[in-house]
């Protein structure tokens, strides 16, 4: 028995599978499961139209997006203590709409055949978009009110969060994630 052996090739197997499974390239065929059938006479099965999609679309992004705006906010709370507001924001959009975005492709719109290049690349134009947003909202805050705690910024920044959310939503929807055609 070579165990050295055994274990070289195993790890230059499990090398050979971690850059597809990185990537998102790595596919496993599965077979397709049989659509449910009503057994009981009484029995209404749900309809598994555009609805039901839309509503775990909602259902994702909105969890998704309550943990990202909690997440952003505890994040530019945290740097607000050594940076500036526009930086702190700045660093903490960047960090979240990277986790944010990669979250929504694998999970919101998992029905979707959008690379993970398209689907940063446009979620990288509405993080313009949203930057420009939030560090206006808390920067005019913070004209309007200089004396003004770090977490009443907070809280003017998750509330401009969510107006960019909504938009971020109805935009990703309608072009980064296109529902492909069956």
């Amino acid at each position: 028995m070579d165990v050295i052996g055994t274990a070289t090739d195993d790890l230059k197997g499990l090398r050979r599978m971690a850059r597809p499974k990185a990537s998102g390239t790595a596919r496993v065929p599965l077979p397709r499961r049989p659509a449910p059938t009503a057994e009981h006479p009484d029995a209404v099965l749900a309809s598994s139209g555009k609805r039901a999609v839309l509503s775990w679309e909602l259902a994702c992004f909105v969890a998704i997006g309550i943990a990202s705006t909690a997440g952003q906010a505890l994040l530019y709370w945290l740097l607000r203590g050594w940076w500036p507001p526009a930086v702190a924001n700045l660093v903490s959009l960047v960090v979240l709409t990277v986790l944010n975005t990669e979250a929504n492709r694998r999970l919101t719109f998992r029905h979707t055949t959008a690379s993970p290049a398209r689907a940063h690349l446009g979620a990288g134009a509405l993080f313009v978009l949203g930057y420009l947003m939030t560090s206006g909202a808390v920067l005019w805050f913070k004209n309007a009110d200089p004396q003004a705690s770090p977490a009443a910024e907070t809280l003017v920044l998750a509330c401009a969060s969510v107006v960019v959310t909504a938009l971020r939503f109805t935009v990703l929807r309608t072009s980064v994630f296109r529902a492909r055609t069956r």
